[in-house]
């Protein structure tokens, strides 16, 4: 008789977490679709310091430039021919975003040049370059 009050007693005492993970699953989805994700060029740079430098808004391409000028968009390099192709690429996916250049402090003025000049080639006229604070 007693076995029986006290298994009765333990089927009555337990929590029931099937509502409790049902909530931070929800949760958990909810954070990861609205989650911003932050674009990378694939390549570190190290950039020109600025002291009148502004944040930039509604940036989704990004175009780094290496010391050795070589080219790198959506983490993979390219050549500087077929800059304005995918910039044109990636502007069709959001036409309000913008181009930024990430430009290391050793690579050449060319180089810049002809990505901003492909840049607005493909009809994006917002290329800002991207600096360092002080």
């Amino acid at each position: 008789m007693r076995r029986n009050n006290q298994a009765a007693a333990e089927d009555e005492a337990q929590i029931d977490l099937t509502p409790m993970l049902d909530v931070v699953f929800i949760m958990l989805i909810f954070f990861i679709v609205t989650a911003s994700f932050i674009k990378e060029a694939g390549v570190e740079v190290n950039r020109p310091e600025a002291s009148t430098s502004n944040p930039k808004d509604n940036v989704n391409i990004l175009v780094a430039i290496t010391a050795t000028n070589e080219i790198w968009m959506d983490q993979r390099r390219i050549d500087v021919r077929a800059v304005r192709a995918n910039i044109e690429r990636l502007h069709a996916e959001n036409p309000k975003g913008a181009v930024v250049i990430q430009a290391d402090n050793e690579s050449n003025t060319k180089t810049v040049t002809q990505v901003l000049d492909a840049a607005r080639e493909a009809g994006v006229y917002d290329v800002s370059l991207a600096t360092d604070d002080k």
